[in-house]
């Protein structure tokens, strides 16, 4: 009978992962909207409102994320496997509390991005929700015991080559500009924390693949 009730408790976590990974996924679609808004109408009400909307999210995730501790510490699992659970998802709940930032940043300090930074500015952005797309992917081969973790993380390794390749372009462009310098440190500030997003997913991956080997030891 514990038996079962053991198996019905690691269900219950494992399907809290994938809904963790949906809410993630939510929340990166609304900073992605939000993102898109700012750039063709600066502060104007859908850019608010999609702000808001991406804290809803991002707060479903941290809710999905104590419920699993919860779970966890309820002995649902070898305290082994807890501690690999709970660092992976605190590793992870750092991309969501990024993409509220970076919309926070825009909104508090009033930034309007200059249109010859926008183009890298999209790639940036492409590649880092790419690369976030890519590590949910490795997180779902984790728990269904699937091949290609190695793999996935490769081509997010390469990514976030590519990003910081773009940062370092976009501020070389930014502090060649004629912009007020206060502008250049706040547009800096602004893309480093972009850069930061698949900084983290390279991160996350890379802790994902050692919990898959320490599985196969």
């Amino acid at each position: 009978m514990f038996f079962k009730f053991l198996f019905k408790k690691e269900d219950r976590l494992e399907n809290l992962i994938y809904d963790y990974l949906k809410a993630l996924k939510q929340t990166e679609e609304y900073f992605l909207k939000a993102f898109e808004v700012c750039l063709d109408s600066p502060h104007c009400e859908a850019f608010h409102f999609l702000i808001n909307q991406t804290h809803k999210a991002e707060s479903k995730a941290d809710d999905i994320r104590e419920e699993v501790k919860s779970i966890m510490y309820g002995k649902a699992l070898i305290p082994d496997s807890r501690g690999d659970v709970m660092g992976l998802l605190e590793a992870m709940d750092r991309i969501p509390h990024l993409f509220e930032r970076v919309l926070y940043i825009i909104q508090t300090q009033k930034i309007v991005i200059p249109q010859f930074l926008i183009p890298d500015l999209k790639d940036l952005i492409r590649i880092s929700l790419e690369s976030c797309g890519l590590m949910g992917d490795q997180v779902e081969a984790l728990f269904k015991k699937k091949q290609g973790i190695r793999g996935l993380l490769k081509t997010i390794d390469v990514n976030e080559s590519h990003c910081d390749h773009i940062e370092r372009r976009i501020i070389t462009r930014l502090f060649e500009s004629d912009l007020d310098p206060f502008d250049k440190l706040q547009l800096k500030e602004l893309v480093v924390e972009i850069g930061n997003i698949s900084d983290e997913a390279d991160r996350v991956s890379k802790r994902i693949n050692i919990i898959s080997m320490k599985r196969r030891v």
